[in-house]
């Protein structure tokens, strides 16, 4: 496949992610992530459900294969009862109770790995690999 050609579903690509929890220096392990598809006309498609791991990360790809399919998405961190669980002194509301990543998928035979760096009070997040 050439630079500009776009890859519709060959079933090769995958999405991840990974939370690090740049308070405490350590992998946000037990946080809820929710993955929906956004249509054109503002409507939400759930798509996937999942929980990191003592490392932070999915145990499987939130999407792979056929289920990967170019479009817009949202990826919903649940920080706020993760930074609870863990005992921080949050404010109430807190700050940051859940974070959420809008991003598109142009090519579906790719890698696509968003990562969260979170703390109860800022946030960032890449394209990474």
């Amino acid at each position: 496949m050439s630079a500009g050609q776009i890859s519709a579903g060959r079933g090769e690509g995958r999405l991840t992610t990974h939370v690090l929890d740049t308070m405490a220096g350590r992998p946000g392990a037990g946080i809820t992530i929710v993955l929906d598809r956004l249509g054109d006309n503002g409507a939400r498609t759930r798509v996937a459900e999942a929980r990191t791991n003592a490392d932070g990360r999915c145990d499987a790809p939130l999407l792979a294969g056929a289920d990967l399919l170019p479009g817009r998405y949202e990826l919903t961190f649940a920080v706020g009862a993760y930074f609870h669980a863990c005992g921080v002194a949050l404010t109430d509301p807190p700050f940051l109770d859940e974070v959420p990543i809008r991003f598109a998928i142009v090519d579906a035979g790719q890698h696509y790995h968003v990562p969260l760096l979170i703390s109860p009070y800022a946030y960032s997040t890449y394209r990474g690999s």
